[in-house]
């Protein structure tokens, strides 16, 4: 431990530290924001724990870049907040939100602690995981006391186990289908839960953004998350099973001033299709049934090219801040 001051930090490290930065200090701004909008005490003094929580984490990445003497990032300061703007969503989808934020954060810790190498950074990550299942535990638990949590369907007790023996297994799109095993239906779980969310994220955006393309932007968005939304829905309906989630739309309130900058706005719906598409790819890998991975396909490519139309804006506004890079060998050997 005492050599690790002597060790450089890897492209992996830089990486997954550099990113660490971003999303808390997105995050910070938003639950300023929100917390002085909050009405529910317990849902605030939840969001006051986690803010603190967040600027913890991000003097930490800036302490670790500042001994390395790397150039601290830019990430999202408190000009890309408007605390005089009424709230633009309820009390429920601040907890959700924040119940979505935290799962996020274990899948991101964990696997930026397996890429870590440095005694220092592993310790780091290490003690953020530990914090964020606390925290994951906290805001589950809270949702659940609140009504606000909405369970995933219960399936019956096989008698005994069993092994696949008939190709029809596989089967999507023609015979007759099985039903959805347990791991396919936990996936559709999470996929509507983050659609359901990200579209009245979306919506919200959608009323307050200033400029006119950034609000087309986000209209299209909610017509895609609500699209998404409705086809992960289905496939629980067609075995009879609870959807899991349902449009939070109504969670937003009618105001039209906006609480953050486009720029802030357009980090967070990008972040949260960048996870969607992570999670569709993961969904994919884990469905047999043929039809769910054309599913996944086809709105893993939809989603990828929402995406990259939302990146060509930001970098036309210079929205979108430059992540650590390799040397370009190419160019200098010119």
């Amino acid at each position: 431990m005492s050599n690790d001051k002597h060790i450089e930090l890897t492209a992996s490290e830089i990486g997954t530290l550099w990113t660490q930065y971003q999303s808390k200090t997105l995050a910070v701004c938003i639950l300023k924001h929100s917390i002085n909008n909050t009405d529910d005490h317990d849902i605030k003094l939840l969001m006051e724990d986690t803010l603190s929580i967040m600027n913890t984490q991000v003097s930490k990445v800036s302490e670790i870049f500042g001994k390395e003497d790397y150039p601290i990032p830019q990430g999202l300061t408190k000009e890309d907040v408007n605390m005089d703007a009424p709230r633009l969503f309820s009390d429920k989808l601040y907890l959700l939100y924040l119940l979505s934020a935290s799962y996020l954060s274990l899948n991101m810790y964990a696997m930026s602690l397996a890429m870590a190498e440095r005694g220092d950074i592993i310790d780091y990550f290490s003690e953020s995981l530990t914090i964020t299942i606390k925290e994951h535990k906290r805001i589950k638990e809270l949702a659940e006391d609140k009504g606000i949590h909405i369970h995933a369907p219960h399936i019956p007790v096989p008698e005994k186990i069993d092994f696949v023996k008939k190709q029809s297994f596989l089967t999507g799109w023609f015979g007759n289908r099985r039903p959805l095993n347990s791991i396919e239906i936990s996936n559709l779980v999470v996929n509507a839960q983050q659609n359901a969310l990200g579209q009245a994220l979306i919506t919200g955006f959608g009323q307050v953004a200033e400029s006119k393309d950034v609000r087309r932007f986000f209209e299209r968005g909610r017509d895609i998350s609500g699209k998404h939304l409705e086809i992960f829905q289905s496939l629980l309906r067609e075995d009879y099973l609870s959807e899991a989630s349902t449009s939070l739309v109504s969670e937003v309130t009618d105001s039209k001033e906006a609480p953050f900058s486009d720029k802030l706005m357009m980090n967070l719906i990008d972040s949260l299709i960048a996870a969607s598409i992570g999670q569709y790819g993961v969904s994919m890998a884990k469905s047999p049934r043929h039809d769910l991975g054309v599913h996944y396909a086809r709105l893993s490519a939809e989603a990828a090219n929402y995406s990259n139309d939302g990146a060509n804006m930001m970098i036309d506004q210079g929205w979108m801040e430059q992540p650590p890079m390799a040397a370009n060998r190419k160019n200098l050997a010119k």
